[in-house]
């Protein structure tokens, strides 16, 4: 053999066990489901499959996307409408039912929509241009003009804050009050915590253990490991069956996970502006809410922007991560209804 391709060899050699060897480690650290969770999965998928959108459906165009989105009504005499924005990666069925169904007990209509790149939202036409935080402010606009709602509560959690915080900053006199959960006004401020070295990695794992070459089952596990790395060092519960059937139904019924978007959105993420001062001069209700134990964007950042912001009302959640925690949805919940219904008097 000659020396060149013994080069080759040993390099190509070397390159594939140093993969082999990554992938082992990298699945080694993602967290291990319970038997109870491998069992609940299996039984869900030979379960009939509850129907996850009742509401009333649509698409609105916004900046060459066409953005799907639920209209929930409220099963109490109506008082307004309630906007709902995801973070990163995430669409619409990410919401918990749970969340949804107390404002419409409350007497709120819900709106929730599938973010660009996921659910069954879609670009109109093929193009590799990307777009930022300020063009996907504008897709909870569109939706509302579809709707012909003049004005509603925007509740956005991570970069769904974000979104939300840019969106009532570009038109305020669109809405009557802002709620920002787990979010920042800057992710990359100098003067902040940084997120968790930890999770990033993690996440990574997740999605190369059960997401890149993993059926249907595994992309259900996905949903289950992603959901305990981003509780930190919280505990607690996880209400088991509706993340299943959610997960299922994206699956079946929808048109799955698209892991990519997480990527773009992470990119309109970094090239954000900063948005103290904008925030600084809002004149509407704001609430912001933040888990103390969140590993991706540091409680500092939400108390910073809470003291920015001239009406801001704050919350501040024990043995929250980077989630929706299910035994705290009713804390979290009742505090936006108390902040807008305080607001609208």
């Amino acid at each position: 053999m000659k020396k060149h391709n013994r080069c080759r060899y040993w390099t190509t050699r070397f390159l594939a066990l140093t993969l082999v060897t990554f992938l082992f480690y990298a699945c080694a650290s993602v967290p291990k489901l319970s038997n109870e969770t491998e069992s609940l999965i299996k039984t869900v998928i030979h379960e009939p499959l509850p129907e996850m959108v009742k509401g009333k459906t649509g698409f609105a165009i916004s900046d060459g996307w066409k953005i799907w989105y639920e209209h929930i009504p409220a099963t109490n005499p109506k008082k307004g409408t309630i906007l709902l924005v995801m973070g990163a990666a995430n669409d619409a069925l990410t919401w918990p039912p749970s969340f949804i169904s107390k404002f419409n007990k409350a007497g709120y209509d819900v709106i929730r929509y599938d973010h660009r790149g996921t659910g069954l939202t879609q670009r109109l036409k093929k193009t590799d241009k990307e777009y930022t935080l300020a063009s996907m402010a504008n897709d909870p606009i569109a939706i509302l003009d579809n709707l012909h709602i003049e004005k509603a509560h925007i509740v956005g959690v991570s970069m769904g804050g974000m979104i939300s915080q840019i969106a009532v900053i570009q038109q305020e006199n669109r809405f009557k009050s802002l709620t920002s959960i787990m979010s920042s006004a800057d992710l990359f401020d100098s003067t902040l915590p940084i997120p968790s070295p930890e999770v990033l990695p993690k996440m990574i794992s997740a999605v190369l253990k059960y997401g890149v070459f993993g059926g249907k089952k595994a992309q259900m596990k996905l949903q289950f490991v992603q959901k305990r790395i981003l509780m930190g060092e919280a505990t607690g519960p996880i209400a088991s069956k509706p993340l299943a059937e959610a997960a299922l139904y994206n699956i079946e019924k929808r048109d799955g996970f698209h892991f990519i978007a997480g990527r773009q959105h992470q990119k309109a993420i970094e090239t954000a502006e900063p948005r103290y001062d904008d925030l600084s001069k809002l004149e509407l209700p704001v609430l912001v809410v933040h888990g103390k134990q969140d590993p991706v964007i540091p409680i500092e950042h939400g108390r910073k922007m809470a003291k920015v912001i001239p009406k801001a009302d704050s919350l501040w959640v024990d043995n929250m991560g980077h989630d929706l925690p299910d035994a705290k949805i009713d804390l979290i919940s009742t505090k936006i209804l108390k902040t807008i219904e305080e607001n609208s008097l």
